[in-house]
């Protein structure tokens, strides 16, 4: 279930500071853009939210931010697309779909019975290969209306 910002931010802060980094104002600014977005967003549009934001200043604080497990990068179909969002604690448990022309994404949640038996499927698939299963992520990959 998606928090309110207000205890994002707390949540953040708290997290930061236990790892004795600072919740600064250039990664209250991220976050802010985050929690605004509809979907994972790119460097592109996480440097046109924040006006003046130098592109190096802002991977060091995703870094820093991911470290922090704060904020999660989600992979694009393309190389260089790589978009972020924050983590499940803010956003709840959910899913992507990804265009695999455009490298469009959104955010999907399943029908609550869909989950659980994907859960039990996929630690049978981890627990067949020696593992255990902490969570999972699943990315829908076809082409969105534009691209079709």
């Amino acid at each position: 279930m998606k928090s309110s910002a207000e205890a994002v931010h707390r949540e953040i802060a708290e997290r930061l500071r236990r790892q004795q980094q600072r919740y600064t104002s250039l990664r209250r600014g991220i976050v802010t853009a985050l929690i605004a977005a509809p979907r994972p967003l790119t460097v592109r549009e996480l440097l046109d939210s924040r006006r003046g934001s130098a592109q190096s200043s802002l991977y060091r604080n995703l870094s820093v931010l991911i470290a922090a497990g704060v904020v999660d990068r989600v992979a694009g179909m393309q190389e260089d697309t790589a978009r972020y969002e924050l983590a499940e604690f803010a956003l709840g448990h959910h899913h992507h779909v990804v265009c695999m022309s455009c490298g469009d994404i959104a955010d999907v949640a399943l029908p609550h019975d869909l989950e659980r038996g994907l859960e039990r499927s996929l630690r049978k698939v981890a627990r067949s290969a020696g593992y255990t299963l902490d969570h999972h992520r699943l990315d829908v990959i076809g082409r969105c209306r534009r691209c079709r």
